[in-house]
């Protein structure tokens, strides 16, 4: 099989309104992009136009197999249509795990059907492995690696700022380490069970207690400078806002640990972030990268992120541990190296081998169900 990949773009972002306020990130390598649709705002890419865009631009690319973001994205359901159509190879890429959200038979039957027509899935982790397992691929054709960072880029940065804290900036005054969050403001975040947590910490600790700083912004804001005020904790729990890519190595130069308490993730980035840049962690059993990068007592502890007792009794086992100079931080790293976008393009490459060799199944079920009902996937078929 030719190892050519080419990156199709369904829009260029000119027309994206920003829901996470990233900038655009530089592209390295030699990877060839190819944009489908500009100017416009991929929500308001109407799904028939989409799909005559997604034939006219995989026609004239003709790839062996394709690799589609999961059940539930137009552009991914009108290439999936493309493949049974020419049939080809295609790959399902998937990060979702059954603890996910409450999930209802007839809907996973649904998602069941749509799994079966793909020849290989490439997925995050264990538990994902686990459920597109349970929707009927077969254990030998799903492969792992999905979710990833470029670890490389942070540990180089961070171990440079922490041979030269000067160059972090404001964040050089920063006498003491500090527990870091990094999320969207929105409820499944779950930052004010956080900062209860952090309050009985405080209140609970014998050591010297850690300030908490908590990256992001969003909805929630109101609600949890709230949180902070009622339990008086300006003094000790700083929100400086959305930081963009290329500032976020200082904050995990200077941290003592990471913290990440979703009651629902899928996977969890930031926690790869923080683990190359030698943190140890505390983390969410709800997300979905506990069960691959946290071992409790070796890298961190993860916790119930519905017990707020619990989440700050981690707080204080890991500074406690900290203190006592256990290599959490080493650990990190050396797990996390396993997870890294070299794992991400094996695990592709050996997905794309075997798709091919297992074009797209149930071409009638493709073409005269799996399109029309594409429009409902949006509400129903989430995660």
């Amino acid at each position: 099989m030719n190892r050519d990949v080419i990156g199709l773009e369904v829009v260029d972002g000119t027309g994206v309104t920003g829901i996470q306020g990233w900038r655009e990130v530089e592209r390295r390598g030699e990877l060839t992009i190819e944009t489908m649709i500009r100017g416009m705002n991929y929500t308001d890419v109407e799904p028939g136009y989409l799909c005559t865009q997604m034939y006219a631009w995989l026609d004239k690319i003709n790839p062996d197999v394709v690799a589609l973001p999961g059940w539930i994205d137009k552009s991914a359901m009108a290439a999936l249509r493309w493949c049974a159509d020419r049939r080809k190879g295609a790959v399902l890429m998937s990060d979702s795990s059954a603890k996910d959200k409450q999930r209802r038979f007839l809907i996973e039957q649904l998602k069941s059907r749509i799994v079966r027509c793909y020849g290989a899935a490439l997925v995050a982790g264990t538990v994902h492995v686990r459920y597109v397992a349970e929707l009927g691929m077969p254990m030998d054709r799903i492969f792992t690696g999905y979710d990833v960072v470029d670890n490389d880029y942070f540990s180089t940065a961070v171990d440079a700022i922490r041979a030269n804290p000067g160059s972090a900036g404001a964040l050089t005054k920063c006498s003491e380490p500090f527990f870091l969050a990094s999320a969207r403001f929105i409820e499944r975040k779950n930052l004010i069970r956080l900062i209860e947590a952090y309050h009985m910490y405080r209140q609970k600790s014998a050591a010297p207690r850690w300030k908490l700083v908590i990256l992001g912004d969003g909805p929630q804001r109101l609600q949890i400078e709230q949180a902070i005020r009622e339990r008086h904790l300006t003094q000790f729990v700083h929100l400086p806002g959305f930081v963009s890519y290329n500032e976020l190595p200082a904050f995990y130069a200077l941290a003592g640990a990471f913290v990440h308490p979703s009651i629902s993730e899928q996977w969890g980035l930031v926690i790869n972030e923080a683990m190359a840049s030698g943190l140890p962690v505390v983390v969410s059993d709800r997300c979905g990268a506990a069960p691959d990068l946290v071992q409790n007592g070796v890298n961190g502890w993860t916790f119930n992120p519905y017990d707020v007792a619990d989440i700050a009794e981690k707080l204080e086992k890991v500074q406690l541990a900290v203190r006592a100079g256990e290599p959490l931080g080493e650990a990190s790293r050396r797990i996390v190296s396993e997870w890294s976008p070299a794992r991400f393009a094996e695990g592709l490459f050996r997905a794309a081998e075997t798709a091919v060799e297992t074009p797209t199944a149930q071409p009638w079920f493709v073409k005269s169900i799996l399109w029309p009902v594409s429009g409902l996937s949006q509400r129903w078929l989430t995660h």
